[in-house]
């Protein structure tokens, strides 16, 4: 009887350990269940779209403005797409200034720079010691109003002033939804059979609930979303431009935001902008809505990964905030897509990250009145020959032709 009962034990034992849910195994640094299993030890108010039996992914912290924090295309063993700075979020601690916790989507608001920014006081000069982002956009939590395994949807009221004293009462409605095969092939056509997708968008929504009218006088606000990527020495920025459109002056094209970029890290010309995204040297480049397209992207060639952003951008609409660190001549020529790499400044380094930026138009609105801004992004996985049939459909580009080495 004691012999049967050992023997009972011992296989159920065994049987336990077979059978540890996957959410308890370890994985390793750069996999997408390593990424979960870190942030549902700090956050309990987690949200995780999709399931690991269709391999597609998204994590949603409310704690950080409804932030997208990574996602997958392979399930928890899956590479995870989003940079994280692991080390901040773990300390719990805000950092001054900005709170770098990193993210693949974030909500933040501009202007940046200029008479009408909101990351300046009044009277202080356009130098980073008297730059702060608000916290209502660094630390403060968005409300989750709902979620279900498909769609999480969060607000947060705000009462923000700019550096030239106008005061701002709104109200921001974010949705994010993970998307599915159909309305990938929806947005981007037929995908050749052997990729891997993962893919979401977030819809933001801006309201004025004050009982002004914003103008252009005193000063207009707009959606900008910023994606934080793994930077590699492997992968390139790619933002295609209206042909029509010529980039030889800084009408359609910034390339100095912290001084100007390099010739090596920044390939352009009427069609396209190819733009270095090793985490190796700060830099920023901007597109005036005068040659923007509603789409940009990136090429990893040491991963086989092909990532799209797809964003709202309205036809005959020019008037976009200028986010440029200085007083401005004309606050409303500003860019409708960003790119940004970081790198060291000082020998200090937020992280091995890059960026994908879109903004809404600057925001005229009556109270009561909202304006709306869609940013999407897909993540492709798979060989060269079949992300080249994408890249050839979507940039007319095969990829050799997408890659700065």
């Amino acid at each position: 009887m004691k012999k049967s009962l050992l023997v009972f034990l011992l296989i159920s034992f065994f049987s336990c350990k077979m059978k540890t849910p996957k959410e308890q195994m370890e994985f390793t640094k750069g996999t997408f269940g390593y990424d979960l299993n870190f942030l549902k030890n700090l956050h309990k108010d987690i949200v995780v779209l999709g399931d690991d039996s269709i391999g597609a992914q998204v994590i949603i912290l409310p704690a950080y403005q409804g932030r997208v924090m990574t996602s997958t295309a392979e399930g928890l063993a899956g590479q995870s797409f989003g940079w994280l700075n692991h080390d901040l979020i773990a300390s719990g601690k805000p950092t001054p200034h900005f709170s770098a916790y990193g993210g693949e989507e974030r909500f933040w608001l501009g202007p940046e720079g200029g008479q009408f920014s909101i990351y300046f006081s009044k009277g202080k000069d356009f130098i980073f010691d008297n730059w702060f982002v608000p916290k209502e956009i660094d630390t403060e939590p968005f409300e989750l109003l709902s979620y279900d395994n498909n769609k999480a949807a969060f607000e947060k009221t705000m009462h923000l002033e700019n550096y030239s004293g106008t005061i701002f009462d709104l109200k921001v409605n974010r949705t994010i939804s993970l998307l599915t095969n159909n309305q990938v092939q929806e947005y981007i056509g037929n995908m050749p059979e052997g990729i891997t997708f993962v893919g979401f968008q977030s819809e933001n929504i801006l309201t004025n609930t004050g009982s002004k009218t914003w103008d252009k006088q005193t000063g207009l606000l707009s959606i900008w979303i910023l994606s934080m990527l793994n930077a590699d020495d492997s992968t390139t920025i790619i933002i295609p431009l209206k042909k029509t459109d010529s980039l030889q002056t800084k009408k359609t094209l910034t390339d100095d935001y912290f001084g100007k970029v390099p010739s090596d890290r920044l390939k352009k010309n009427d069609e396209l902008l190819l733009f270095k995204a090793d985490g190796n040297y700060r830099s920023k480049i901007g597109v005036s809505p005068a040659a923007a397209l509603p789409i940009a992207g990136s090429y990893d060639s040491k991963n086989g990964v092909l990532t799209i952003a797809q964003f709202s951008l309205p036809e005959g609409v020019s008037e976009y905030v200028n986010s440029l660190w200085k007083m401005q001549d004309d606050p409303f020529s500003g860019d409708a897509v960003n790119a940004y790499n970081d790198g060291p400044i000082d020998g200090k380094q937020m992280g091995k990250f890059y960026e994908l930026e879109s903004s809404s138009p600057a925001a005229s609105l009556a109270s009561g009145q909202q304006v709306t801004h869609i940013h999407r992004t897909m993540h492709f996985k798979g060989s060269k020959d079949k992300l080249n049939e994408l890249a050839l459909k979507l940039f007319g580009k095969n990829l050799t032709d997408l890659s700065l080495k």
